[in-house]
């Protein structure tokens, strides 16, 4: 039977289905879209069909069919519930975002959308498509353009008191700050997404995520031990979900280990039931990480070094390097001495202020202010 004569009709569906070759599928699949008929049952097949295309052209990597698709689709939507096209909508560039090297159609198609969804005042729509954009706009790296799409829309919605949505805007906001080092706005706004989730039911993913962007930003302000109870919370979150970003939560994990000189946890996080499922090259380097912090072979500066390696580096005769380095001594530009037997040089740590003897200085001196002020007023009584 010619393609061209299939129907919204289950049976056309299953024919989909039954097709030898994905091409087969998928032109029987854009002919049962195409097809006239628009009873409830005819839209309902037709759904189904958008829903299998969609799948189909994701895994032939047919992302430019996938935005003509939505382009094709704008005269069926006016016939269906405005909360199934966005369904659709969002259910397409979902499988365009599959698909890779395709940031710039991604970016090009959500300005599509908008343009389209303002046009036809569909508001629920061309917001969550304006957040998907921002975040899109941020991960290109084009952080001006998304925190101007940002700022109008946080706006919007807190009108419109949409919590759930709120959250996801509110979070991005905090990441996009964090993008441009900006920490106190990035905590703001992770507090808002916080307050924001706190009123309503938050999906485990996305609770996950508020979890995840939490340790960061207290890792970043070298609070280490907070930071890895936010990432253990992300990571039992992502793993319970078979969420890829589960690995990223537990590669920080076994950072802040490593931070708060914890390395030998290392190895039992990565053994554990848990960390078995995500053996790989990245575990395998965040353990020799925590091999090296053990040994003390990365982080900390050498204690001693040979003068000759010195001045193998800086490619300068020894003797010359020596003398230098014995007037840096001399001038108290460097705290150190040189082992001439040895030809080492070894350098001391920093010495630390004691804070003793000005604070006893100011003690003694705040005394002698209290003295004087009792010798003025004995005198003014004795007058």
């Amino acid at each position: 039977m010619s393609s061209s004569h299939f129907t919204a009709t289950t049976d056309s569906i299953a024919q989909a289905l039954e097709a030898k070759t994905p091409s087969e599928a998928i032109s029987i699949l854009y002919c049962i879209i195409d097809s006239p008929s628009s009873s409830s049952e005819a839209l309902r097949i037709k759904e189904q069909a958008i829903t299998n295309l969609s799948d189909l052209l994701r895994q032939e990597n047919r992302a430019e069919d996938l935005r003509n698709l939505l382009t094709q689709l704008r005269p069926f939507f006016s016939l269906i519930p405005k909360a199934k096209t966005a369904k659709i909508v969002r259910g397409v560039i979902d499988a365009v975002a599959k698909i890779p090297d395709t940031s710039d159609l991604q970016i090009s198609l959500c300005k599509d959308m908008v343009a389209w969804t303002r046009a036809e005042k569909r508001t629920f729509l061309r917001q969550r498509v304006e957040a998907r954009l921002a975040a899109l706009l941020m991960e290109n790296k084009e952080y001006s353009e998304a925190l101007t799409l940002l700022s109008g829309l946080i706006k919007e919605v807190r009108r419109l008191d949409d919590k759930l949505l709120l959250v996801d805007i509110d979070l991005l906001e905090s990441k996009l700050h964090f993008s441009l080092r900006n920490l106190p706005k990035a905590k703001a706004a992770l507090t808002a997404a916080r307050t924001a989730a706190n009123a309503i039911y938050v999906p485990p993913a996305q609770q996950g995520t508020i979890d995840l962007q939490s340790g960061i930003l207290h890792a970043e302000e070298k609070d280490y031990k907070t930071a890895y109870s936010y990432f253990f919370e992300a990571f039992e979150a992502f793993n319970a979900l078979e969420d890829p970003r589960a690995v990223f939560s537990l590669k920080y994990m076994l950072l802040c280990k490593i931070m708060v000189n914890q390395a030998d946890d290392v190895a039992g996080i990565i053994s554990s039931k848990a960390g078995l499922q995500y053996v790989g090259p990245e575990l395998d380097a965040m353990k020799a990480v925590a091999d090296a912090h053990a040994k003390r072979s990365l982080i900390e500066p050498f204690s001693k070094v040979e003068i000759a390696h010195i001045a193998e580096l800086i490619e300068l005769p020894v003797d010359h390097v020596e003398k230098k380095l014995s007037q840096m001594i001399l001038d108290k530009k460097f705290a150190g001495t040189l082992d001439q037997g040895a030809g080492c040089l070894i350098i001391f740590e920093d010495p630390k202020t004691d804070a003793i003897y000005p604070a006893t200085l100011e003690t003694i001196s705040n005394i002698g202010k209290v003295v004087d002020s009792l010798y003025v007023r004995s005198a003014k009584i004795m007058a």
